[in-house]
């Protein structure tokens, strides 16, 4: 694979975060407007989907874009398309922000099994509006494979554990190639590994921190099963996939409470990369590799992402749930 995607997709991801920093900075309530479902949606959202779509769709004009965000909040607010335009110009240049909103609406691509991005302009925006954590996150799918991811989580510390530790980093991966942690600014870069934690009893779970978003009682009856000592950590959006990838965490439980929800590619593909880079694995709850060949959804309500060394005791621990409840 050539490394053109990669550096561009870096380049793009680096510039959203930039964007959305200052969104976050002179955050005011106008800027969050409400999606169908209750959650939030800023202007960040929707100018970083624009940064990111326009830098790609210059140099892959041929490469389609799936991704979260569409038109449907700006489409008859003159306003709020006025604030993207102004974000997007302040990273890109007035010169490249004219075709911003049009940019936006080039995420309608449907997936399946060719080539294309797949890109959460905000994943975790509840965490982003309490500036907490949050990701930008960028993967390149093709015939089914994630061949690279890029997650942009400008509040996650460098050094993890450390109070001193400057704020924002890079976690890359390209597929066969490893996965990697670098600063916002790419002035520090190391490898990125799991943990070698192979007793459940000693692992480290890391889960949603939004209720609304998980099954925590579900996931409790999986740790008690698998005799966790430890308190889980609980972080939003695609920055517990780093935390896995990066052994701050063993275990990640993603177990949806509603039968009729199903796992956007876009909240997963990313992150699944990134820990199997960095030598871990993530499956649906029965030990399956995911399927990223089905559209928009990956058609399942429950996966799960582990160090590698605990990935055949956390399947078992969920069959052994399943069979109790």
């Amino acid at each position: 694979m050539s490394n053109a995607p990669l550096i561009h997709a870096l380049q793009s991801v680096r510039a959203a975060c930039e964007l959305v920093r200052n969104v976050q900075a002179e955050l005011v309530s106008e800027d969050v407007v409400a999606k169908a479902d209750r959650s939030p949606v800023t202007v960040a959202d929707l100018s970083a989907q624009a940064v990111i779509s326009s830098m790609l769709g210059v140099h892959f004009p041929h490469i389609p874009l799936l991704a979260e965000e569409d038109d449907e909040s700006f489409r008859d607010d003159p306003e709020l398309a006025e604030r993207i335009l102004r974000h997007v110009a302040a990273v890109l240049g007035p010169e490249h922000a004219v075709d911003a909103l049009e940019a936006i609406k080039r995420g309608r691509h449907p997936g399946g099994a060719g080539q294309f991005w797949v890109l959460d302009p905000i994943d975790g925006t509840e965490g982003f509006l309490r500036n907490d954590q949050y990701a930008v996150c960028l993967a390149l799918l093709d015939r089914g494979k994630v061949q690279l991811a890029v997650l942009g989580c400008p509040n996650l510390p460098l050094f993890p554990g450390r109070t001193d530790s400057p704020r924002g980093v890079l976690a890359v991966a390209a597929r066969g190639e490893g996965a990697s942690i670098e600063s916002l600014d790419g002035s520090v870069r190391a490898p990125c590994r799991v943990s070698q934690v192979a007793d459940s009893a000693e692992a480290t779970l890391i889960e949603s921190l939004v209720g609304d978003h998980t099954d925590h009682g579900r996931q409790q009856s999986i740790a008690a099963v698998l005799g966790l000592e430890r308190a889980p950590l609980r972080m939003d959006s695609q920055a517990k996939f780093v935390a896995v990838a990066r052994g701050e965490a063993d275990l990640y439980l993603r177990f949806s409470g509603a039968a009729d929800f199903k796992q956007k590619i876009w909240d997963i593909a990313a992150g699944a990369l990134l820990v199997e880079e960095a030598g871990g694995q993530v499956s649906d709850a029965q030990g399956r590799p995911l399927d990223f060949t089905l559209g928009r959804d990956l058609g399942l309500a429950e996966l799960y992402a582990t160090n590698g060394l605990l990935h055949a005791q956390v399947r078992d621990a969920i069959q052994k749930t399943r069979e109790q409840s």
